[in-house]
């Protein structure tokens, strides 16, 4: 059997498995991400989420407040 012809690009090596956790930045708290953490039962991961996501989401209610004045300014 001839040997196989190779495209002269070297074969990237794989990476080692990663850990199941991905530390990663913020999570906005959109449903799939809380739902996962609660899937895999993690209870550090849970308290992480949730934190995440009450400060996302008083981020948002600040910056809503902040429209809502300036709208209400804009109409004087």
């Amino acid at each position: 059997m001839p040997a196989r012809k190779t495209s002269g690009k070297k074969s990237a090596k794989k990476s080692s498995k990663k850990s199941l956790r991905v530390e990663s930045g913020p999570v906005p708290p959109y449903g799939d991400p809380i739902r996962k953490a609660i899937a895999r039962g993690d209870a550090q991961e849970m308290k992480t989420v949730a934190a995440s996501a009450r400060k996302w989401m008083s981020d948002v209610q600040a910056a809503l407040d902040q429209l809502d004045s300036a709208l209400k300014k804009s109409k004087k």
